[in-house]
C-alpha cells in the first residue's frame, strides 16, 4: 500500500513526544512491511525538509500552525504528481487536518484523546475557545463517516461524548520496548520517577510538591525528572521555591540506555498528567518492575495502570501524596505491583501494534465500512488489587525485601 500520515510535529521536534512515537513505529513497521509510507509534519531548526528515516519519508514544512495548510497542500501535490494514496491517515492532536477535503483516498482518523482540559492551560482563553470549538464541533462532523483510531478505551468514550460515532472508533494501543537484559540495579533509597515530555500540561510540579510533602517521612527521598520539554526551567524553578531543589533532579533529555538506567533503578513511577492518551511512560516503568502513582479521569492513564494491581489511582492531591508515601514504605505492597506490573507490561508489543494497523488499513483501503474493534487486553477488567486478601503491611522502614528481585523476561513470558 501507499500510505500517507500527517501529523503536526515528528519526534525530532522539540514538542515531540509519546503521539509522535506513536505514529512512527508504526511508520517504520509498516515500511519494514514493504509498504510506501510518507510521513508530512512541521518544519524545525536542524531538520531537512525531506529525510528517509527507517525505511519511510518525512517532509517538513510549516509551522505549529502552518503545517496544517502546508501538509494539506504538499498532499493534494503528491496525489496529482505520483496518483492518489491508498490511505491516508490525518493525526488530529486536538486541531484537524481536514484532509477528506485534500483527497478521495479513504482518510483514518488517529486521535490519542480529547484535549478539552489542555487548551486552557496550554493557550490563551481566545485561542482555546477556538481551539476547542473546532476540535469537538468541527472535527466530528468534518469525518462523519470516516474510521477513528484511538489508543485507549477512555478515550473512545470521550470521543463518543463529542457525538462521533462509537462504532466507527477501533482501539489500538501503544506497544513497549521490554528490556533484553538488566538495565542495572534498584537504588537502595527511595527514588520516584517522572518521565515525559517537560509542558506544563505534564503537571510535574505535583511531582515536586509530593515528594516535598514526604522528605521528612520517607528519608533520603529522592525525584529523578526525565525528559526535554520547554518547561524545563519553570519545573525548577518551583523545585526551589518549594524548597525541594536539594531532592530534585531534573535531568532533561537522556538516551535510551541512561532512561532504562533511571527506571530500573526507581521505587516508584509518578504521573501526574492532566491527560493522557495511553500512558507509555507507565508501561515503560512498568516493564522495569515500577509501579505507578496517577490521578483517576486523566484519560488512558486510568487503563495502563490498573488500580489497586499495577499502581494507584488518586482523585486528589492529598490521596496523590498518600498513595506515593504508601508504596515507598510497604515494600511487599511494592513488590507484588512491580511484579504485576512486569506482566502488565508484556502483553503490549509494537509488533502487535503495527499488525493490527496494517490489517486496518488494509480493511479502509479497500473499501470497508467504520468498524470498531477494541484491543482484546484493553477489554480485559475486573483483576484482583494486589493485597487484597492479605493482612495490612507494617513495616515503614525503606529496606528492600527479600523479595524484590524482579522475575526475569523469560519469567515474564513463560
Amino acid at each position: 500500500m501507499r500510505i500517507a500520515f500527517l501529523s503536526w510535529r515528528d519526534l525530532t521536534h522539540p514538542e515531540g513526544g509519546g503521539a509522535e512515537r506513536y505514529a512512527q513505529t508504526v511508520c517504520a513497521g509498516l515500511a519494514a512491511g514493504g509498504h510506501d509510507v510518507t510521513f508530512l509534519c512541521a518544519a524545525h531548526q536542524d531538520a531537512p525538509a525531506d529525510e528517509i528515516l527507517d525505511g519511510y519519508r518525512i517532509l517538513r514544512a510549516g509551522s505549529r500552525t502552518s503545517v496544517y495548510p502546508q501538509a494539506f497542500r504538499r498532499l493534494r501535490a503528491l496525489e496529482r504528481a505520483d496518483g492518489p494514496f491508498d490511505a491516508v491517515v490525518d493525526v488530529q492532536n486536538g486541531l484537524p487536518f481536514a484532509s477528506p477535503l485534500a483527497t478521495r483516498t479513504p482518510v483514518i482518523v488517529l486521535s490519542h484523546h480529547v484535549h478539552r482540559e489542555q487548551w486552557p492551560v496550554v493557550f490563551n482563553p481566545a485561542i482555546a475557545r477556538t481551539g476547542w470549538f473546532l476540535e469537538s464541533r468541527v472535527a466530528p462532523r468534518l469525518y462523519r463517516g470516516r474510521q477513528y483510531v484511538t489508543v485507549s478505551c477512555r478515550s473512545r468514550d470521550e470521543m463518543v461524548g463529542l457525538g462521533i460515532d462509537g462504532g466507527a472508533i477501533s482501539v489500538i494501543h501503544n506497544g513497549t520496548d521490554l528490556p533484553t537484559r538488566s538495565s542495572g540495579p534498584r537504588s537502595t533509597d527511595p527514588t520516584v520517577v517522572v518521565l515525559g515530555r517537560l509542558v506544563p500540561h505534564k503537571r510535574v510540579e505535583a511531582a515536586v510538591d509530593a515528594v516535598q510533602a514526604l522528605r521528612h517521612r520517607v528519608p533520603g527521598l529522592r525525584l529523578r525528572v526525565i525528559g526535554a520539554g520547554y518547561w524545563h526551567d519553570e519545573i525548577a524553578a518551583h523545585a526551589e521555591a518549594v524548597g525541594a531543589a536539594d531532592i530534585v533532579d531534573v535531568l532533561g533529555y537522556v538516551d535510551e540506555a541512561t532512561k532504562h538506567r533511571e527506571l530500573a533503578a526507581a521505587w516508584v513511577s509518578l504521573a501526574p498528567s492532566l491527560k493522557e492518551g495511553w500512558g507509555l511512560n507507565v508501561v515503560e516503568a512498568a516493564a522495569h518492575g515500577v509501579p505507578t502513582v496517577a490521578f483517576h479521569g486523566a484519560g488512558g492513564l486510568s487503563e495502563s495502570v490498573q488500580d489497586g494491581v499495577t499502581g494507584l489511582l488518586a482523585h486528589d492531591m492529598d490521596q496523590f501524596v498518600a498513595h506515593t508515601h504508601r508504596l515507598l514504605v510497604d515494600d511487599d505492597l511494592r513488590d507484588e505491583m512491580g511484579e504485576a506490573s512486569l506482566l502488565h507490561a508484556a502483553r503490549f508489543s509494537w509488533e502487535e501494534t503495527i499488525d493490527r494497523w496494517e490489517h486496518l488499513l488494509a480493511y479502509v483501503a479497500g473499501g470497508g465500512a467504520p468498524l470498531a474493534e477494541i484491543d482484546r487486553d484493553l477489554r480485559r477488567g475486573g483483576a484482583t488489587p494486589v493485597g487484597a486478601h492479605r493482612a495490612p503491611h507494617r513495616h515503614v522502614g525503606h529496606r528492600r525485601s527479600h523479595r524484590s528481585s524482579r522475575p526475569t523476561q523469560e519469567h515474564v513470558h513463560a
